[in-house]
């Protein structure tokens, strides 16, 4: 056998050991917590989960989320298309910088971006006379959640573009320039379709953020009931009530969600693996 080929195999004890943590790690912190959150929600029965669901307080938090997440995706997705493109294609003054401040919401804990926030657009804020003056509320409403979640969301798409377009050079942008591509034909028809499938991982991955974003969101809502509390909020509102079927209720709608992502993330890793 050719050395450079044989392959070194574990004792079969030391493999299923590694293979029964692994399960039981899974177990306990993944497929435990997912069956209790069902389990609790229908406790006694389908009646009051649907209840649940559709209370008024609930179907609002469920609009402002899907609210926030509408508008936080398109303009993430938007930044992230444009930063990328920058930075793979491009040399610049501050192209360091820059790279780092894409990355700032990954080393910030939430809590604090909800309060700079706060500091920047609150009554006392910097900006907080300006807008009083001007009868606009930012901290308390919705624009103040929306503002928050982009913060905290905008990393996602960037992260995922960016080393498909670092990895996959410039050549073939080059050669459409010679035949006389424009910069907006370059784009979609030579660059896009290069980064579809990475471009679309990172649209599901800030969307689950953005439904799911909980501790910015929470120090710039106000938690006022039906009107500034999105699904996490509501569950926390809930919980602390002691009104536990509705709190679980609401919280498997967060779970589906995690299982939707989970899917479609798989479905896109399978269509990338496919042969072109």
């Amino acid at each position: 056998m050719n050395n450079t080929t044989s392959i070194v195999r574990e004792p079969w004890l030391v493999r299923w050991i590694l293979i029964l943590t692994g399960g039981a790690f899974l177990a306990l912190f993944v497929v435990i917590p997912l069956i209790s959150v069902f389990s609790a929600a229908l406790i006694r029965g389908l009646g009051p989960y649907l209840t649940a669901i559709t209370d008024p307080e609930t179907l609002a938090a469920i609009r402002l989320t899907v609210l926030t997440a509408a508008i936080a995706v398109p303009v993430n997705m938007f930044f992230g298309l444009c930063a990328a493109w920058l930075i793979a294609k491009h040399d610049f003054p501050g192209k360091n910088l820059l790279t780092s401040l894409i990355d700032l919401p990954f080393s910030v804990s939430p809590v604090i971006s909800g309060l700079i926030f706060v500091l920047l657009f609150g009554a006392r804020g910097v900006f907080g006379p300006w807008l009083s003056a001007h009868e606009i509320q930012v901290i308390f409403a919705v624009p103040g959640i929306v503002i928050a979640t982009l913060f905290v969301t905008f990393p996602f798409v960037a992260r995922e573009v960016l080393p498909l377009m670092l990895s996959q050079g410039n050549a073939e942008e080059e050669a459409a320039i010679t035949l006389g591509a424009n910069g907006w034909q370059l784009f979609i028809d030579v660059t896009l379709p290069k980064i579809k499938w990475g471009l679309l991982y990172g649209v599901i991955l800030c969307n689950a953020r953005a439904m799911g974003e909980f501790g910015a969101v929470s120090v710039v809502s106000g938690h006022i009931r039906g009107r500034t509390n999105t699904i996490p909020l509501q569950v926390e509102i809930l919980y602390n009530e002691y009104n536990f079927i509705g709190a679980f209720s609401v919280a498997s709608l967060l779970t589906v969600l995690a299982f939707v992502t989970l899917g479609i993330k798989k479905l896109i890793e399978h269509r990338r693996a496919l042969p072109h």
